[in-house]
This record gives structure tokens, sequence and C-alpha cells, in this order.
């Protein structure tokens, strides 16, 4: 990985998608942790769908506790794996109203034990709620970094960690955008756009195998 190829990765990207900034809605930082906990195996529109609703209801974990499982289950029924979703929400705000006073913690290793949130939902809420450096690796940002030869690592972890050392730190948020946007809309993991695709040069789409 040279820095020239970086450069124009980032620059292309920011061209493509000027304005980066996540596809899920939400008004603070509880309503973004629970956004993202939803959108697991959804798309961010069928979330954003639901929490169209939800949100006029739930703004802290209280809200969630007073709603109880079996209500929040019937308002998210319509997203993939919802009973498990709306266990772990409500677990999640027993954790944060019993021992973090209601607040969501704005470190990564707190973050990550509370249930159902893992190493990708952990850097959401860091960069996105917290506006501190992080790199989340999603299932777009996982092909479309190995397909680019941007990382040879397997697990989103190491992809993540490969994306920190390449591109500057203040850079990492907007990328990690950028990389979701160019994943859904012109390298797909089906049928990919690559006749309108600005890195021809990278692709390393059949080595990858993703």
């Amino acid at each position: 990985m040279t820095g020239k190829k970086a450069h124009k990765i980032a620059a292309e990207l920011e061209k493509l998608f000027p304005v980066a900034k996540t596809e899920l809605n939400f008004q603070n930082i509880f309503q973004l942790l629970v956004a993202v906990v939803l959108s697991a195996q959804s798309t961010d529109r069928q979330v954003n769908k639901v929490t169209e609703k939800l949100f006029l209801f739930v703004k802290e974990p209280r809200d969630l506790l007073d709603m109880g499982e079996e209500e929040l289950s019937r308002q998210i029924r319509s997203l993939g794996l919802y009973r498990n979703k709306a266990r772990n929400l409500i677990k999640i705000a027993e954790i944060l109203d019993r021992e973090y006073q209601g607040q969501v913690p704005d470190s990564f290793a707190e973050l990550l034990k509370l249930p159902g949130v893992g190493p990708k939902t952990a850097e959401v809420i860091v960069g996105v709620g917290f506006n501190k450096p992080s790199f989340p690796v999603d299932t777009h940002v996982f092909r479309v970094a190995r397909r680019l030869g941007l990382s040879k690592a397997r697990k989103p972890e190491g992809v993540s960690l490969d994306l920190k050392k390449i591109f500057p730190q203040n850079s990492w948020i907007d990328l990690h955008h950028r990389l979701i946007l160019f994943g859904r809309r012109i390298c797909k993991a089906q049928k990919p756009n690559c006749n309108i695709c600005p890195f021809p040069e990278f692709c390393q789409k059949e080595e990858s195998n993703v």
C-alpha cells in the first residue's frame, strides 16, 4: 500500500460522496446505540421506519424499561432477529440505568461489555456518537477494503486495524461512511458496477474472494 494509492482512494471517494454521515436517524447517543443494535441483518431504511415511531417514546434507557420487552418486540417485529434484539436492548437499558446513570459510555472497552454490542457497533458509537477516532467495519467496508487491496485480513477487526494504519486518523469516520456508500452503490456484493468504478487498477475482486 502506497501513500499515493491511499490518497487517490480517499480523494475519489470524497468526490463521489462529499456528504459523509450515517443514514440512521437518531437524536441522541442512546438512540444511536438502539438504532445500531437494530441494524444487524437489517437495512438502515428498515431500521429508520421502525425508529420513526419507536423514538417518539424512547429517548433514554428508562423509556425502554418502562416499555418492556414484549412491547418492544412488537414495535420492532418487522426487523430480523427482533426477539433477540429486544432482549439485548432491555438488558442494555438495565445496565445503563443501573451502572452508568442512564448514559452511554464513550469507552470502546465498556461498550463491548453491553449485550449484543460487538466491535463494529462499539466503533460506530465511539466515532459517530462521541466523535472520537474509530474506523467501524461492516460488511460493505470489509468487502471494499479487501477488493481494493487495502487489507488482506479475514476478520473485520483486522481490516479495521489495517485501515487505521493506512489513513490519517482525522479521516477515519468519514472514510467509513464513504466506503459504505461505495459498497452499496458501486462495489456491490453481487453484480458490482465495475463500469463506473474509479479504481479499476486497484481491483483485486478475484484474489480477495469477496
